[in-house]
């Protein structure tokens, strides 16, 4: 990974603030002038805009911001543009980004980008930032015009697949459409870009822009009858419903608003309107921006089922969906209700997934200010958004591993450009977004504890948030004007501390009135007084809904993960907690090493371990959930894994050949050839090889036709319900059904090879062929062994 140099940073800190506009937000604002369709529905907790709070230096929130800010500097619009050049039949100005950008997905960090781009303007009025945004909108505005059509794009045969739709020809599966992958999700991350553009930078063209591109939706979709649409609908499409709803209320045009309901199924928003968990089996990212929509839409419209769908989507995924860090998903799908014991993985928490949650969050809360929003919000933030981004380097990961023994992996910083890094790149712009809320009239939510300085131009107020939280359980609000003198001043009871302490100038507050979670200070504020809030951080335990001898460990909002170094470590070393024992205390004491540093006590590791807060760790492997285990459940640990050290030397032993697939050197040596839809990816720190639908890899072996043969393929239990075909020498050997088994486990298939095959044969063939529609693989070691 390249790291942002420290000139960067002066660069880009060296520009002063400079707003033209107002910064605004699509989530209810209380005097927001561009937006001419004010919500229907009675709102209590607006935002704030953007550029009235600022975060103070110090904090890790303030550093991730500043991180983001340098990797945003360095991005080339020309580059962005790349595709769109070459789709309009113009010639590029630069190369194209590597990674998603030079594939199928081509274009959707041009939106990601803007929207990024613009909060971080909002935010810190960089210039820099502000004429990369205005480069884009002008090339993007020259293209459009170019093309003719309104359509703007930089996707594999964008037109191709967005003529049969039109023509009503739709082949569709979950991720693809008419050869395409989820178009649709391009379409809607570059409209929501211009959208941003406009809002946060009041450029009037990126609206010119974007809605021209909506008027080519309506000219692609409205003309498909229901049963074409909800085909067309069966593959990923973005929050397409959001961002035209949000352009009706841009625009006033109520086409917009009709249109988006266009992007309504039936399959999972059918089902959430009913009061029914569609989520099993479902790919999390491809549902959460559905709700989000859907929550837009109630606010402008008022239909109870709208607000329905908004309200039961956020419910299930909360309460029987997410880890303890706030994330939800395993390898990128939700399980069942309330099952997430077997689902720890390197592939668990899409990041996505979150950065979607906390805007769906926002808008409900909004409707219905409670403390059960903010604390899961808090939770999200601090443990999975704040700890997605190396704070060296500013890079981001896809996934937040959290399998026993696992690492991050942090995005390149050129030749990625994942989902994930897209809304990374958003994540770390707008970290003041829901610092503060306020009602219209008079009450002003405190909501989160992060430094920061507050305008309140509609009750005159200026603030400051001072303290070191959570390092310190202490902090102040200091009022630096004048406020009107019915000004109440909610302050969130976060479920995590049993009390809350208030003092105004020193004095305590005594009878506090709490309402949702929120107390209510009623007080004659004056400038210049100084409001210190004291909350209760304590260790506690949260355990998984369907193991209770399996929990993480917190300390006030902050998942603690255990350090265990640079190196991998072994089954063996991943930290047991061998006891009936269920006290904290028994467990983990404070560190001396810092704050927010303890040391885990009386588990199976013979050198301690010291535990931090998650987005601590970055560098090392880590442990963020643990077990409980009695003494004999421990023997049995160990047993098992000296006796499946055996079995593999054992194994061994007997081994002909053998070939790592995804190890580059192994695939040369055993002269592997794949298709196309042929990847690698990585398992429990161990390379492994798919094939795709209708795809294939095959490699060669050595076999020994003087003894029996046996082909051994090594499978992961993660992967569930793939079939597909081993061939030997392009005959078939065996149809593979695997449906999969315990999570992080590998296991061993053994296949007899005919002598009738390899008679006569140094060698053979091995081809693994996805013809049933499925998934083949992945396959994480093939070998040839001779049976005595």
């Amino acid at each position: 990974m390249v790291k942002p140099c420290s000139f960067i940073f002066f660069f880009f800190l060296s520009f002063g603030y400079c707003f033209i506009s107002k910064a605004q937000s699509v989530v209810p604002e209380w005097d927001n002038k561009l937006i001419k369709v004010k919500p229907v529905i009675p709102i209590s907790a607006y935002s704030f805009n953007l550029k009235d709070v600022q975060l103070s230096p110090g904090s890790p929130f303030y550093h991730a911001r500043s991180m983001d800010s340098a990797y945003l500097v360095l991005i080339n619009p020309y580059r962005l543009l790349t595709r769109f050049y070459i789709n309009a039949g113009l010639s590029p100005k630069d190369s194209l980004y590597g990674g998603w950008e030079n594939s199928g997905l081509s274009g959707h960090t041009l939106g990601h980008y803007l929207s990024a781009a613009s909060m971080m303007y909002a935010s810190t009025g960089s210039i820099v930032l502000k004429n990369k945004i205005d480069i884009l909108i002008h090339e993007l505005n020259a293209i459009q015009i170019k093309r003719k059509s309104g359509y703007l794009g930089g996707i594999p045969l964008e037109d191709s697949i967005f003529a049969k739709v039109q023509r009503g020809q739709i082949k569709s599966s979950g991720f693809d459409l008419n050869g395409g992958w989820s178009p649709w999700y391009t379409v809607h991350k570059i409209m929501a870009g211009l959208c941003d553009v406009y809002l946060y930078t009041s450029n009037p063209m990126a609206l010119t822009i974007v809605t021209k591109m909506a008027d080519w939706v309506h000219q692609t979709v409205n003309g498909l009858n229901d049963s074409t649409r909800l085909k067309m609908l069966n593959c990923e499409y973005g929050g397409m419903n959001d961002v035209l709803a949000n352009i009706y209320s841009f625009t006033g045009n109520k086409k917009y608003l009709k249109l988006s309901y266009k992007f309504y199924d039936e399959f999972v928003m059918g089902q959430l309107a009913k009061g029914i968990d569609p989520l099993p089996g479902k790919h999390s990212n491809t549902n959460v921006p559905k709700a989000i929509g859907s929550a837009r839409q109630y606010e402008l419209t008022g239909q109870v089922r709208d607000k329905k769908i908004a309200d039961v989507f956020w419910n299930v995924m909360v309460h029987d969906h997410t880890y303890s860090i706030g994330g939800n998903s395993n390898y990128e799908y939700c399980g069942d209700a309330g099952k997430l014991n077997d689902g720890l993985s390197d592939n668990t928490c899409e990041t996505c997934n979150t950065y979607n949650m906390l805007k769906l969050t926002r808008h409900l809360f909004s409707w219905s200010p409670g403390s059960n929003y903010m604390d899961f919000y808090e939770r999200a933030l601090y443990n999975h958004i704040l700890a997605s981004q190396h704070p060296n380097t500013g890079m981001m990961t896809y996934f937040v591993p959290l399998r026993m023994g696992t690492k991050k992996t942090f995005s390149d910083t050129f030749n990625t450009f994942t989902c994930c890094v897209g809304s990374g790149m958003e994540n770390h712009s707008k970290y003041q977004e829901q610092i503060y809320s306020h009602d219209g009239k008079n009450i002003l939510f405190v909501n989160l504890f992060i430094p920061s300085e507050l305008k309140w131009k509609q009750q005159d107020l200026s603030m400051s948030l001072k303290g070191d939280f959570p390092n310190e359980n202490t902090f102040s609000l200091t009022l630096n004007s004048q406020p009107k003198a019915n000004t109440i001043i909610a302050i969130r009871h976060p479920f995590w501390s049993d009390k809350i302490g208030l003092q105004i100038n020193d004095i305590p507050i005594e009878n506090l009135t709490e309402s949702n979670g929120y107390v209510m200070l009623k007080h004659k504020f004056k400038k210049n007084d100084v409001i210190r809030i004291t909350l209760n951080e304590s260790l506690y335990t949260e355990p998984m809904p369907d193991n209770p001898d399996r929990v993480s460990f917190k300390y006030g909002p902050l998942v603690l993960a255990a350090d265990l170094g640079k190196s991998e470590p072994g089954e063996l070393d991943i930290p047991i907690l061998p006891s009936e024992e269920r006290s904290i205390n028994h467990w983990l004491k404070k560190s001396s090493s810092g704050n927010l540093a303890f040391e885990l006590k009386n588990n199976t590791k013979s050198t301690s371990v010291e535990l931090k807060p998650f987005y601590q760790v970055y560098d090392s492997y880590y442990n963020v959930y643990f077990d409980y285990m009695t003494t004999q459940q421990w023997d049995k640990v160990k047993s098992d894994h000296f006796a499946e050290i055996e079995r593999i030397k054992n194994l061994e032993s007997h081994t002909i050949d053998y070939i790592i697939p995804g190890k580059p050197e192994d695939e040369k040596k055993h002269n592997l050839t794949n298709s196309e839809r042929s990847y690698v990816e990585d398992a429990l720190g161990r390379p492994g090889r798919e094939a795709r639908s209708e795809n294939y890899f095959q490699f060669e072996l050595l076999v020994n036709p003087s003894v029996k043969n046996q082909l051994v393929l090594t499978y992961i239990g993660d992967d569930k319900n793939r079939i597909w075909d081993i061939l030997l020498d392009d005959t078939l050997l065996s149809t593979v059904d695997w449906k999969g088994g315990k999570t992080g486990k590998f296991y061993d298939l053994t296949y007899d090879l005919p002598t009738t095959l390899i008679d006569g044969k140094q060698k053979v063939m091995i081809k693994i062929l996805a013809n049933h529609g499925k998934t083949a693989g992945r396959i994480f070691g093939a070998r040839t062994i001779f049976i005595n």
